[in-house]
């Protein structure tokens, strides 16, 4: 069958698209600054200085290595930003600011800029740092305000004495309308669900983000802390109580961390969901969310072996054959 009409072959890539890494992280960084405004609002100047001491700390730390390994500068692409910013909200009000400058560091030169930097990390920086952190100082890092009682710790030197239990240890202790708006103690962007809410809802507006992960993420949560926990009457109680909204918007939607493959992004999902509702009900620490995006980080490769699609028009080489 004959066709006059010429095929004209091109250079990949074949899709274009005015976005990039720093326009990707630019949008992320505005949709977090609800979060960051919540817990101003919440914690004081306090949250503030550890957000900016955070950011600053992680962008330095990348510009001094580049510098040192003489590689090129890659400060501009914004994710030491969003790394910072994670960070920061992953860490109570409490925490001293030489603390989280310590893992600020570990997160983009430990977590990150040892494995090649942005797209090379196996695991979210930011979480990484987090788990340094809470193997390092545990007790800092669970020490817990009520936003009620930030202005006593200008009296009262002794934290210990003002902390309170996390909506996930203490459920009773505050309503619906506490966890929805963030009027409760926790991490300083974890806190106000509304906020962060607004921001995911601007990155799937702009899709740098798709739903598929974290509405499999917060569903299998749901669901087995309902068949395995109190009931599906607290299932709302489940979704706004702790991290689970930060880490399935914000950090299990990471791009070089999280599986490429649909399938795989599920799987990823249901298994983070499986991993944060077994450490909530049976585990020594009532949140899960970090801890459990971390272990799915590490079987990424494993996940898209399994769930890649199959390559088309690959021959098989014959024995004593080179594929050269």
């Amino acid at each position: 069958m004959e066709n006059n009409r010429k095929l004209l072959v091109t250079a990949s890539p074949h899709v274009r698209s005015k976005r990039d890494v720093k326009s990707d992280m630019l949008d992320v960084i505005i949709a977090l600054v609800p979060a960051g405004i919540a817990a101003v609002y919440f914690f004081g100047i306090k949250a503030l200085i550890l957000i900016l001491a955070s950011v600053a700390t992680c962008v330095l730390s990348e510009f001094i290595f580049n510098k040192v390994t003489k590689r090129k500068n890659s400060i501009k692409d914004l994710s030491a930003v969003v790394t910072g910013i994670l960070l920061a909200y992953n860490v109570p009000f409490t925490l001293p600011v030489w603390q989280l400058v310590i893992g600020a560091v570990f997160a983009i030169i430990i977590a990150k800029m040892f494995f090649g930097g942005l797209g090379q990390n196996i695991v979210n920086p930011a979480l990484a740092a987090r788990a340094f952190l809470m193997a390092s100082w545990s007790e800092q890092m669970t020490s817990f305000v009520p936003p009620a009682r930030v202005q006593t710790l200008k009296t009262v030197g002794d934290v210990s004495m003002l902390t309170g239990a996390t909506p996930l240890s203490d459920p009773a202790s505050y309503t619906t309308m506490d966890l929805f708006l963030g009027n409760i103690p926790g991490s300083l962007g974890e806190v106000s669900k509304i906020a962060l809410l607004i921001g995911a809802l601007y990155l799937l507006v702009r899709k740098v983000i798709h739903i598929r992960i974290p509405l499999t993420y917060i569903l299998t949560t749901t669901i087995l802390m309902g068949l395995l926990g109190e009931g599906f009457d607290q299932s709302l109680r489940y979704i706004l109580s702790g991290g689970l909204i930060l880490g399935a918007f914000f950090m299990a939607t990471d791009y070089t961390s999280t599986p490429v493959t649909k399938k795989g992004q599920y799987v990823f999902a249901i298994g983070a969901g499986f991993l944060t509702s077994m450490i909530r009900l049976y585990g020594g620490y009532p949140e899960g969310v970090s801890y459990s995006i971390l272990l799915m980080n590490l079987i990424v490769p494993i996940i898209e072996k399994y769930t890649r699609e199959r390559t088309f028009g690959k021959a098989k080489v014959k024995k004593g054959e080179s594929n050269e």
